[in-house]
């Protein structure tokens, strides 16, 4: 307990899933939790559970290709907790399609949330963390941002370019001391990968080359996230860190 007493930290995506798992976990180990989301019943419920379990959280609806919104929650951050010292860009999507089938809507609207989500809070979040003597930030990647695999192109290079924003963030904020980490998730039972995974032969498929052959839980994915935000991980920036199940050993 108490591994990120007394800091501030902004979770998008908090209501549902590693999102969800990444606010509480934060909450249980001290942190006053700002969760966000653009579904609003959700987050407001992920909130409420924090504080029902003698945290401090609240809620900010948010879509996070909105650089208004995304001004919006920091503003909110700091206004109610006085600073931000960890940022989990948590949010996205996907579609499963390959790249010969993806429309440019689909295209965009990937991008819009997975990459320019991140981008828009690597770049909002510099000055709050600036007053506040620095920061961490933790991108949620995907295995698919460093392999290939069929039927997920314009995901797998939304995922890449937030590996690769995590790694020249690092290079830029370091005389801040604001670190940047990604981490790269294997396949984890979450409601989104629910939503598209709906028999076995499909989730056989996913799984792949999973050495532990079967799928995270959302908190196994959690505590990676507390290291890479808490000051244990002091020395580590620009790093990805892959929590696959050994989906890419082999």
């Amino acid at each position: 307990m108490g591994r990120v007493d007394g800091k501030v930290a902004i979770v998008t995506g908090g209501a549902v899933g590693m999102g969800e798992s990444h606010c509480l976990l934060l909450a249980r180990e001290g942190a006053k939790v700002v969760v966000t989301d653009i579904d609003g019943a959700g987050g407001a419920a992920t909130a409420h559970q924090i504080r029902d379990d003698g945290g401090d959280a609240i809620f900010v609806q948010h879509d996070v290709a909105s650089e208004d919104q995304w001004q919006n929650v920091i503003d909110e951050a700091v206004a109610t907790y006085g600073k931000v010292d960890i940022l989990v860009n948590n949010a996205g999507i996907v579609v499963f399609k390959p790249n010969d089938e993806t429309s440019v809507e689909e295209w965009d609207r990937i991008m819009d949330v997975n990459s320019t989500g991140v981008f828009l809070g690597c770049k909002l979040i510099v000055p709050a963390m600036q007053k506040a003597g620095g920061g961490s930030i933790v991108n949620i990647s995907s295995i698919y941002g460093i392999i290939g695999a069929p039927n997920a192109a314009a995901y797998q290079a939304s995922k890449g370019a937030v590996r690769m924003l995590t790694k020249s963030c690092a290079v830029d904020y370091a005389e801040y001391n604001i670190r940047v980490n990604s981490i790269h998730p294997g396949v984890v039972m979450t409601p989104l990968l629910a939503s598209v995974t709906n028999d076995p032969e499909t989730l056989k498929q996913l799984l792949g080359t999973t050495i532990a052959n079967r799928t995270a839980d959302p908190i196994e994915l959690a505590y990676p996230m507390l290291l890479l935000a808490s000051d244990e991980s002091s020395y580590m920036t620009g790093a990805e860190l892959v929590v696959d199940g050994g989906y890419t050993a082999v």
